[in-house]
């Protein structure tokens, strides 16, 4: 039965379930997100669905981001010149890098993760290692974790990942990779050679297309070719790559899983297609940005007592402003008041606007509490805390920004 205590945090249990299972095989989970981008594009564009979406540059210059499993039938692929992409399927919808939407679904999917291991360590914005041995006697088993994380992802984000469950970062990543979209791959221990043996021998990394050509003339096509193979003959080879073919093809892999230090600030910034010169477009567009640098921060249960702005223009110049507050916080439209002096201070009514951007740094966590006063002023706060977390769950099961204030909707 999977045990669903979603939101506990492992803490003094984890760190004693993990000195008990020291000797125990470890159990890493690899969750990768499918066709992130694309996907993304999908559930903001649900008209899109069944047809063949392609995100990345637009001009023939540029290069494809990701694409649908619709547009892959037709051989379009990360990293393919968009020209290429266009001769393949001129029918595709071709959409631009929306990256602020990509990090804000990102940073929802990474906090699902921690509340299973502290253990996290993320590859990119849509895949990351889980190393949830100490996790068995809070959540259930590996299979089981990797089962209500991808269930979690998808209620709470609706969109779908493949995961891979094993004993190394090296077999978790191979078996999330074996079953997309929507997959769940378990490896089982003890099981890792025969698990293996059948792949061919691109599975592994590190294995290009000139490894391929030269295993091939050892009579090498599969990995379980590969463990026929001397240490000696593969290190003479193919030097300290060949050591790593070795010790791959048998499922060895010491890695640990290394966590990402903990953000010294959270902010956002967008570019902008065409450059800002209305004051007024200028100070929708703070507030836009301080309602997403609230909800992050209050995501992250962050509070934080230095605000930041970034200005760039059009000439590609920058003018930043920041200002340390005599309290820590997380309300959106406090962050935005701070903003906008700020935004006084930079002249920004003169020259047109390419780029702004909002951060907070000095970062506390915001679960520590404050100090009770004498009047009321800190039971104001907690009232716009619960208020601003109401509006943060709408938004998260409804669709980002759902509920905003009156003067962004006619900025959509």
């Amino acid at each position: 039965m999977i045990r669903k205590q979603v939101g506990k945090e492992p803490g003094k249990s984890y760190l004693e379930n993990m000195s008990k299972s020291a000797d125990n095989p470890r159990t890493i989970i690899h969750t990768d997100m499918d066709a992130f981008y694309a996907s993304v594009e999908l559930l903001d564009n649900p008209d899109l669905r069944g047809k063949p979406v392609v995100v990345g540059g637009l001009s023939n210059r540029s290069v494809v981001s990701a694409a649908s499993y619709e547009a892959r039938k037709f051989g379009i692929h990360s990293a393919m010149p968009t020209s290429t992409a266009r001769g393949l399927c001129p029918h595709a919808v071709f959409m631009p890098v929306r990256m602020g939407r990509y990090r804000e679904i990102s940073e929802r999917i990474m906090a699902i993760f921690h509340r299973y291991t502290p253990l996290v360590e993320p590859i990119s914005l849509d895949e990351a290692f889980l190393d949830v041995t100490g996790s068995a006697r809070l959540f259930g088993n590996g299979p089981d974790i990797a089962a209500v994380i991808r269930e979690t992802i998808k209620s709470e984000t609706g969109l779908t990942a493949s995961a891979g469950v094993a004993s190394s970062k090296l077999l978790a990543k191979i078996a999330s990779d074996l079953h997309k979209p929507d997959g769940l791959t378990v490896v089982d221990p003890g099981r890792e050679k025969e698990f293996l043996a059948d792949l061919p021998i691109d599975r592994l990394w590190g294995v290009g297309k000139t490894t391929i050509k030269s295993l091939r003339m050892l009579s090498v096509g599969t990995i379980g070719d590969l463990t026929r193979l001397p240490l000696e003959l593969l290190a003479s080879k193919y030097g300290k790559h060949g050591v790593h073919l070795y010790y791959a093809a048998r499922g060895l892999d010491k890695r640990p899983v290394t966590p990402v230090r903990e953000a010294k600030s959270i902010g956002h910034e967008d570019t902008f297609r065409e450059d800002l010169q209305d004051l007024k477009m200028i100070k929708k567009e703070l507030l836009d940005l301080a309602g997403r640098v609230g909800a992050r921060l209050r995501r992250h249960e962050q509070e934080g007592k230095t605000v930041s702005l970034k200005v760039k223009f059009n000439d590609f110049s920058t003018n930043s402003r920041s200002k340390t507050l005599l309290e820590a916080t997380a309300d959106s439209m406090e962050i935005y008041r701070h903003s906008l002096e700020l935004l006084a201070k930079t002249g920004a009514d003169r020259t047109p606007v390419r780029l702004l951007g909002i951060s907070i740094s000095n970062l506390d966590n915001a679960r520590d509490g404050r100090q009770p006063d004498l009047f009321g002023v800190c039971r104001s706060r907690e009232k716009k805390k619960k208020l601003s977390l109401a509006v943060d769950r709408l938004n998260r099961k409804f669709g980002s920004m759902v509920v905003k204030p009156g003067r962004l909707i006619d900025n959509d």
